[in-house]
């Protein structure tokens, strides 16, 4: 069964990202799930050790950059929410 997802993508890299796929004769849709499922067919240590980094600076303005937040501690949002109250 098919599910519908919205993702935001640089301009260029969506414009690139088509013709890629129009000239491998394959929707930009089912592109894109099979590069989700390479990267969760086997677990990788971080997103470098994954051989799509280079696909992505292909198709890529610039050099590649994978931003990670990092998410506060159940505490830490506790301790800010009741400190905004005050």
């Amino acid at each position: 069964m098919d599910a519908k997802l919205t993702l935001s993508f640089n301009q260029d890299v969506v414009n690139k990202a088509k013709k890629y796929a129009a000239d491998n004769n394959i929707s930009l849709s089912r592109l894109i799930e099979h590069l989700l499922t390479q990267v969760t067919a086997t677990e990788y240590k971080s997103l470098e050790d994954y051989p799509i980094s280079d696909w992505v600076s292909m198709v890529a303005e610039g050099e590649v950059e994978y931003k990670r937040t990092v998410k506060p501690s159940r505490k830490s949002s506790k301790d800010e929410f009741f400190s905004s109250k005050k």
